[in-house]
């Protein structure tokens, strides 16, 4: 490989700008999605019969079973309504603010 004629940076010199835009990147996007990913994991993770969530889509009610991919809610005491959801569907308790984020949202 020959030496850069005079005036032009090394090849190193030239990969600062990418390597500096890949490590905003980094802490500006992935970080703060890695730590948001792993709060709705923990929130999910720690369910139980008897919370009361509300769901993405807006469904308000108390959880009765849980399994490892499926939520089930009661959603109406009176007519014993439940419902059958994802757990991933799970947004967070009643009266907080939501622990999982809309998609469009950021």
């Amino acid at each position: 490989m020959q030496a850069p004629p005079d005036g032009s940076p090394a090849f190193w010199v030239q990969l600062v700008p990418f390597a500096l835009i890949l490590g905003i990147f980094y802490f500006v996007i992935l970080l703060p999605m890695r730590k948001r990913q792993r709060k709705v994991a923990e929130f999910q993770g720690a369910l139980k019969v008897g919370d009361r969530v509300v769901t993405t889509s807006g469904i308000y009610g108390s959880i009765v079973k849980l399994d490892e991919a499926t939520v089930v809610l009661q959603v109406d005491e009176n007519a014993k309504t439940r419902l059958k959801v994802a757990r991933a569907a799970v947004g967070g308790y009643q009266g907080q603010d939501p622990v999982v984020q809309e998609s469009g949202s950021l």
